[in-house]
């Protein structure tokens, strides 16, 4: 690692958080056993804490074989509103072996060369592998930003192309111009990462008043294709395939969709024992019990 990257990735880790976020992290990680934990998505860049705080609970052991994470929702409540969350769970061997690009998957780099704070660790030696994973993201995502962006271009240009690639591949709908709106709302995250992760990945380019001009070569650009090709066709299957899995597996998804479903519409939903345990099955009815309530 770079010591730019370093310092950046360092700078981002130690972002400012609520209290309450902080609390709510260190709870879940003493529920779940994790040795950190990640709080990333547009709650923390507003500060807000209304709607569905995301973290991710990074385990330990050997990392896992099959699907990951593990999809929960949590309620918490510490003498103030009720705080929300929806977190994702793996070892923290798999995050660090999927951010360096050495799995199949492409959402952990892709999600993660975007701003996340590391809002609670075990111990400093955890606090620095996860941020070590985390650049690591970083250089993944900037390599393959030089194989598939311009020739020539400024950094936007490449982190546009980067994160176009990434959603044709993944099983899920963006709007047109997301990748806009993510540079847009993250400025001080993304000015200056490029160069700081090519720097970082041994990764040689030019600039000149702000255009970039990767000196990638033909054989290496061919093998980052390559290496981009192989998850791409994996991408949307993979993706599918974990939304089958968390249909069946997401802990607490009853709660969840009653909260959504009261959000949005103003009816209260009562989640039965019965429902928390077989929210696929309780569907129909709760579906039936929804059309009244708005009849």
């Amino acid at each position: 690692m770079s010591g730019v990257l370093e310092a950046r990735i360092a700078a981002s880790c130690a972002r400012p958080v609520d209290p309450a976020v902080a609390d709510f992290a260190a709870r879940l990680a003493q529920e779940s056993g994790a040795l950190a934990v990640l709080f990333y998505g547009s709650n923390l860049r507003t500060g807000s804490l209304d709607g569905v705080l995301d973290y991710y609970l990074l385990t330990g052991g050997t990392a896992e074989r099959g699907m990951w994470p593990r999809v929960a929702y949590h309620e918490h409540a510490a003498g103030g509103p009720v705080l929300r969350a929806k977190t994702a769970r793996m070892t923290l061997a798999k995050f660090a072996a999927a951010a360096a690009g050495q799995s199949r998957d492409t959402t952990i780099w892709a999600r993660f060369v975007q701003p996340a704070a590391l809002v609670w660790a075990a111990d400093a030696a955890v606090a620095a592998e996860v941020r070590a994973a985390l650049a690591a993201a970083a250089v993944t995502a900037a390599r393959l930003a030089a194989a598939v962006g311009p020739a020539r271009g400024t950094e936007p240009d490449y982190w546009r192309a980067l994160f176009r690639a990434t959603y044709r591949a993944e099983f899920r709908v963006e709007p047109p111009g997301r990748e806009d709106s993510i540079l847009a709302l993250n400025p001080g995250h993304f000015d200056g990462l490029l160069a700081a992760a090519w720097t970082a990945g041994g990764a040689s380019f030019a600039e000149s008043g702000g255009i970039f001009e990767p000196q990638l070569p033909a054989p290496a650009r061919a093998a980052t294709r390559r290496w981009w090709h192989r998850r791409q066709r994996l991408g949307k299957p993979l993706n599918l395939a974990r939304l089958l899995r968390a249909s069946f597996t997401f802990d607490g998804a009853a709660r969840y969709a009653a909260w959504k479903i009261e959000r949005h519409t103003g009816v209260a939903l009562e989640v039965t024992p019965w429902r928390e345990r077989h929210p696929l099955l309780a569907a129909p009815g709760v579906l039936w019990q929804l059309w009244r309530a708005r009849r």
